[in-house]
């Protein structure tokens, strides 16, 4: 029997069905397939830029108004050279704080060696220091610089000091002066005079180049004092304002709340050298009672450098010595 002719069949084809969407995940939880590496990387950098963020609102905050600049105060140096004003509790003494003008009787070791500093006095003056210290144990006061105004304006102001008269000889004052013998030379000042040989004692000089004491009087609180070294203020342009300048600075060495009347105002010679001479009373009180000290300062021109001063003041205890003001003015020449 033959084969009977049978028609191919179809070729089925089954069609599989779309993939289903992809589900989104929530941020969380896609996290986990993020290297750690990574997470530690981003949180370290978030803390850094939160801590910058801090530290500049930090700043703006609180150190905006600390960088804001501010006028300057007084210079130190002015009120350095300028001598001390009544009323003012700024301290800048242009020497040792120690009184001397009349020095308080025991304060001075005695038998020390005349010192002889390379250091100009006006270098020491150059920076602060503590306000000179009164008799009493008292800050002298001291004037604070008044803008627009000189040294010289300022001590005219200053009812401590009364204005210079007219020129006025320095009268001679009675009494058996010191012996002297021999002279003493201030070579840093330029400066030499007589030497007293009895009474007068020599001391540590510094920051004087010379300087020397009476011995204590009993029963009184000061001593004389005889100090020389360059001018220790501004100079002016005539050496009388430089001299009452001199004397006005001296108040530091005198007993807090002195005041000057002058007795003489005249100018002098030291051998050829120019120079200006100022007498004048100190008055104080002392333990409720009135005293003065009789006092001089003498300005010498020098060939080269600030003129030389020398300073003497010897308090009304001490009376008997007030002879050797004249033979120390008498005295003076240029080395």
């Amino acid at each position: 029997m033959a084969d009977a002719e049978t028609a191919p069949l179809p070729k089925i084809v089954i069609e599989e069905p779309p993939p289903p969407p992809p589900v989104k995940r929530p941020l969380f939880a896609r996290l986990g397939d993020v290297p750690m590496r990574v997470i530690y990387r981003g949180v370290v950098g978030g803390v850094a830029a939160l801590a910058v963020a801090a530290a500049a609102v930090v700043f703006f905050v609180t150190g905006w108004d600390r960088g804001t600049p501010t006028a300057a105060g007084p210079s130190d140096v002015e009120s350095l050279v300028t001598p001390p004003a009544p009323g003012s509790a700024s301290a800048a003494a242009p020497l040792e704080p120690v009184p001397s003008g009349s020095v308080p009787s025991g304060s001075v070791p005695s038998g020390s060696p005349e010192a002889t500093s390379s250091a100009s006095v006006s270098a020491s003056v150059s920076v602060s220091a503590p306000a000179p210290v009164s008799a009493q144990g008292t800050a002298s006061p001291v004037a604070s610089p008044t803008p627009g105004k000189s040294a010289l304006d300022l001590a005219k102001a200053d009812p401590r000091v009364p204005r210079l008269p007219a020129e006025r000889k320095l009268r001679a004052f009675r009494g058996h002066g010191t012996p002297t013998k021999g002279r003493v030379k201030d070579k840093r000042s330029g400066i030499t005079f007589a030497r007293f040989t009895k009474t007068w004692k020599r001391v540590t000089s510094s920051p004087f180049a010379t300087r020397r004491v009476l011995p204590g009087a009993k029963g009184a609180k000061h001593r004389g004092l005889l100090a020389t070294c360059p001018v220790p203020i501004a100079v002016q342009d005539q050496i009388r304002d430089t001299a009452f300048l001199a004397a006005r600075w001296t108040l530091n060495y005198h007993p807090a709340g002195s005041k000057i009347s002058w007795t003489a105002s005249q100018p002098i010679k030291a051998g050829k050298r120019e120079g200006w001479l100022l007498g004048y009373r100190v008055h104080y009180k002392v333990g409720g009672k009135n005293h003065q000290s009789t006092a001089a300062v003498a300005l010498v021109e020098v060939p080269s450098g600030k003129p030389a001063l020398v300073f003497i003041t010897i308090p009304d205890a001490q009376k008997k010595r007030w002879s050797d003001i004249t033979t120390l003015i008498t005295s003076l020449r240029p080395i």
